[in-house]
């Protein structure tokens, strides 16, 4: 056994001297999906895979969005929400907007550049939803996703279904917790409040809000709150799946 402790000690030793280079390019073969646990391995791993590194994600980037990677083509960055600071940001917010488009095909409307732009708001509309501050209105939440993307050059329009998206995103993957279970008890009163057109909350977000309540937090429910959050509901939409009547 404690050969065995030794032979994994030195093994490591070994894969210590292997060059950073080398090392991230093992790690881009290793894909997105195994660079956590491949942090666990050693703190020097760590470090490579942290947002301190920017060599190995630029290097992340560079290989699966390379034209990205372009110095010749700057991200051209207006609007209110912040200008990512480091290349992992950069690459977290690209990989995000993959997947929220993973089941469509391209939309010529929507370069690569603003395919970047899309994955930060996402961050920005998440980070402001945590837990550990007090979220602002939804409706000033929404109003700042769409003036992001009105001014980044889109139509009100392609600005309200983008702003969409990204609100299902967000609410699709907020955890089961009783934080969640506040916010969107929250976020289904706010959606009372009418604003001109594109600053309303699609219906299809504020669906979702009441579906992920009637359904993940079913059990969370006390008699008043599930009786208020009914009457939201019918106030909004004529047709609701016999489910939701049931406490």
């Amino acid at each position: 056994m404690e050969e065995n402790k030794r032979d994994e000690e030195e093994g490591v030793c070994e894969i210590g001297k292997v060059p950073d280079d080398v090392l991230i390019e093992i790690f881009l073969r290793g894909g997105v999906s195994e660079w956590e646990q491949i942090a666990c391995v050693n703190k020097h791993f760590a470090y490579l895979l942290s947002s301190n590194c920017e060599c190995f994600w630029q290097a992340v980037i560079s290989h699966h969005y390379p034209l990205m990677a372009d110095p010749s083509l700057p991200l051209p960055w207006l609007g209110p929400i912040p200008l990512p600071n480091n290349s992992k940001t950069r690459f977290t917010a690209l990989y995000i907007t993959q997947c929220i488009f993973a089941s469509q095909p391209h939309d010529p409307q929507l370069d690569h550049h603003f395919h970047e732009i899309i994955g930060h708001t996402y961050l920005f509309l998440r980070q402001q939803l945590q837990p550990f501050i007090m979220p602002p209105h939804s409706g000033i939440l929404h109003g700042t996703i769409i003036d992001q993307f009105i001014a980044s050059g889109k139509s009100r329009d392609i600005a309200h279904q983008l702003a969409s998206r990204v609100w299902l995103a967000v609410i699709q993957n907020l955890d089961h917790s009783d934080h969640t279970f506040s916010l969107l008890k929250r976020l289904a009163r706010e959606g009372d409040v009418v604003l001109p057109y594109p600053y309303t909350r699609s219906f299809k977000v504020q669906w979702k809000v009441f579906e992920k309540l009637f359904t993940d937090f079913r059990g969370s429910f006390s008699k008043s709150d599930y009786y208020d959050m009914l009457a939201c509901v019918k106030s909004r939409f004529q047709n609701i799946p016999a489910v939701w009547l049931n406490f």
